[in-house]
């Protein structure tokens, strides 16, 4: 059986083919594709399968909600049909996930080594996993036991609850994001990449901090959040490694926050691709501070395993497995 696994976010597309050997999948062909360049998946995939060996089943993540088939991305003007891509894979059947409910369904699936652990913790080999991501949207969904040592994955749209301060200094982030986005202001807009830059933008208002001359040309010649993180990970940026500061804390608040929602003693899993690119931030800075910083819960969270899932692509392997389990 070959399988047709997909990730599709605000930023890029990647597609895979999978081959199904037993209870396994063997990924055989991959691409990258930059989503602003299209106008729709479809077209993504018929320059991808195009020589590729007939595809059985179709499996792909979308960053947005689900429902009957079909979903409108949450970070980019498509709206994707499950029939119209099938259709156009020319296979048997075709599934869309929200993308989280995809990563998470890969967590059972990647070996130890797949992981960097934050925290040392129990984890029950059947207990329920919390899962979140930030990229260029916030996603967040879970992994709950389904019976026979089987682990469910179920979507959510935690990423788009209020983002609420914790002190003073998160109050004014959340005037300066209010005026800047017309009042509501989601979690995504602050843990996910365009937040770190709009907290890197934030800190410049509010602490009075100048920019590097040369970060400044990076950044106005790379994706800022991406420059932002690595200019805050070498030191080379007072207000880059402030703003890295804060993100890493407000990531580790809403990690905590997911957990006191789902009690996940099977662990909390970061995934997607900020959480590899800044794991020396994720293990030193402020997070597990601020993970553990739930008052009378801080017990309860410092006993659960924290890991960050190292495989950005691992989405299209969740996709695969779950294709094979429908």
């Amino acid at each position: 059986m070959i399988i047709l696994a997909g990730d599709v976010g605000g930023t890029k597309v990647n597609l895979a083919l999978f081959r199904a050997k037993g209870a396994a999948v063997v990924r055989e062909a991959f691409a990258t594709y930059r989503s602003a360049d299209f106008d729709s998946l479809e077209s993504i995939a018929r320059i991808f399968l195009a020589g590729q060996p007939r595809v059985d089943r179709v499996c792909v993540g979308v960053a947005g909600p689900v429902s009957d088939g079909r979903s409108r991305l949450t970070n980019l003007p498509w709206s994707i049909d499950a029939e119209a891509l099938r259709e156009e894979a020319e296979a048997k059947s075709a599934t869309l996930l929200n993308d989280l409910q995809a990563t998470a369904y890969a967590v059972p699936f990647t070996p130890p080594a797949g992981f960097s652990v934050l925290q040392e913790g129990a984890a029950e080999p059947n207990g329920t996993v919390a899962v979140l991501a930030a990229g260029t949207g916030h996603g967040q969904a879970f992994l709950f036991p389904g019976g026979a040592d089987r682990l469910v994955p179920f979507a959510t749209e935690g990423g788009h609850v209020d983002f609420a301060p914790r002190d003073s200094r998160e109050s004014r982030l959340l005037a300066y994001l209010q005026a800047r986005h017309a009042g509501r202001v989601s979690l995504e807009r602050v843990v996910s990449g365009p937040g770190l830059k709009s907290i890197h933008e934030f800190l410049a208002e509010d602490t009075g901090l100048s920019e590097t001359p040369e970060v400044a040309s990076l950044m106005r010649s790379r994706d800022s959040s991406a420059v932002i993180a690595e200019s805050g990970l070498s030191g080379r940026s007072a207000l880059c490694h402030a703003a890295l500061a804060m993100f890493v804390s407000l990531y580790g608040a809403a990690a905590g926050n997911l957990a006191l929602v789902l009690l996940p003693r099977g662990g909390v899993v970061l995934g997607g691709g900020i959480a590899p690119a800044i794991l020396p931030a994720l293990k030193e800075g402020p997070f597990l501070e601020s993970f553990r910083d739930k008052g009378r819960f801080r017990p309860f969270l410092k006993g659960l395993r924290v890991s960050v899932l190292l495989d950005p692509t691992a989405a299209l392997t969740g996709a695969a497995h779950y294709a094979l389990s429908v």
